[in-house]
């Protein structure tokens, strides 16, 4: 047995676990915050059959996808008077980190 930990973006979550669902899939979600920007993630904590694991990554690659956004940086500290103009940097957000560990044992009660 297999525990899947995938950290996706909160734009993502719901597609996702109702992929996940369709295919009989279950997971719990916790919402968590972090990565570069610190913006809102989900964390699905999916426990799987080996033989189910290549199925529910699939999944995963299907509905995490990768997209830009343009964000303002922080300003530079400066002296009084000086004039910055902060122009935006585009940053790619979104996708999938997946962990894929090894399960010895599994109770339900």
């Amino acid at each position: 047995m297999k525990l899947i930990l995938s950290i996706v973006n909160s734009d993502d979550t719901r597609q996702l676990t109702d992929a996940l669902m369709k295919k009989g899939h279950s997971a719990t979600t916790i919402s968590t915050t972090g990565g570069f920007l610190r913006q809102g993630n989900a964390t699905l904590i999916i426990g799987v059959q080996d033989e189910n694991v290549d199925d529910v990554l699939d999944i995963i690659h299907r509905n995490c996808r990768t997209r830009s956004q343009y964000v303002n940086p922080m300003p530079p500290i400066m002296e009084s008077g000086e004039l910055y103009m902060p122009s935006a940097v585009e940053v790619q957000v979104g996708g999938a980190v997946v962990f894929v560990l090894d399960i010895s044992r599994v109770e339900k009660f």
